[in-house]
């Protein structure tokens, strides 16, 4: 079932509108908003986008099967 999850996204560069699968996204989870966000190439322009990620857009994105990378603090 997750592998059929697809995900609206827009791009900020180009102003293009698309549906991504799972596997064309990324999510980090840092320790703060700041780095805790989710990543693509965009399909039209082939800009790399990065976006803030709240605890929603979290679990929608790993519910649908999105790659997940925790970020650990150095401190």
């Amino acid at each position: 079932m997750t592998d059929a999850a697809v995900f609206k996204a827009a791009c900020p560069d180009c102003r293009g509108s698309f549906e991504l699968a799972a596997a064309a996204l990324r999510l980090a989870i840092g320790g703060s908003r700041r780095t805790t966000f989710y990543s693509f190439t965009c399909p039209d322009c082939g800009a790399s986008v990065r976006k803030p990620a709240g605890e929603r857009i979290i679990q929608l994105l790993t519910g649908g099967g999105v790659r997940t990378l925790r970020l650990h603090s150095t401190a």
